[in-house]
């Protein structure tokens, strides 16, 4: 679905909000590119289930990421996830099984309840407790929530809290 059609009817200006998510990748020297429609990521997040069951959720995740955001593939597209899965070294034969038995839809299913159920309207959202934090975010109000909460800092991955 174009982007246009998506947001008809919102109060939203697309071209402005484009440009922001375009400015802040830019600050964070993060590829994105300029989308012009929007896929069905249902079975992304399925198939990411089982990555995830395979140890390989954080990989696939960015990976499907890149594909939607950088690289404007259709990520509602069997041919396109079974790729994703082959060049990260997971079994492309296993994958497409996956997506025809839908074997996580289930799984897919209670965390869009437990997402309901939160207020969870819009991606990304950072929950800590009952602060939600909506949208992408300079790392400045990501750390503001943080230290509003108390949240230790850790030096690095790993190392114990600061």
């Amino acid at each position: 679905m174009p982007l246009t059609e998506l947001f008809s009817g919102r109060n939203i200006d697309l071209p402005r909000a484009m440009a922001h998510l375009r400015d802040t990748a830019a600050r964070l020297n993060l590829d994105f590119s300029d989308r012009v429609n929007t896929y069905n990521s249902r079975m992304a997040q399925e198939v990411g289930k089982w990555a995830e069951a395979k140890g390989r959720g954080r990989e696939y995740h960015l990976a499907i990421f890149r594909a939607y955001f950088v690289n404007g593939f259709n990520i509602a597209d069997t041919e396109i996830l079974i790729s994703v899965c082959r060049d990260l070294g997971l079994d492309g034969d296993e994958a497409r099984d996956v997506i025809v038995k839908r074997s996580y839809m289930d799984e897919v299913d209670q965390d869009w309840v437990r997402s309901s159920t939160s207020g969870i309207t819009a991606v990304p959202t950072f929950v800590l407790g009952s602060f939600n934090l909506v949208g992408a975010q300079p790392y400045e109000k990501l750390a503001e929530l943080l230290n509003s909460r108390q949240v230790p800092k850790r030096r690095a991955s790993g190392e114990k809290p600061v």
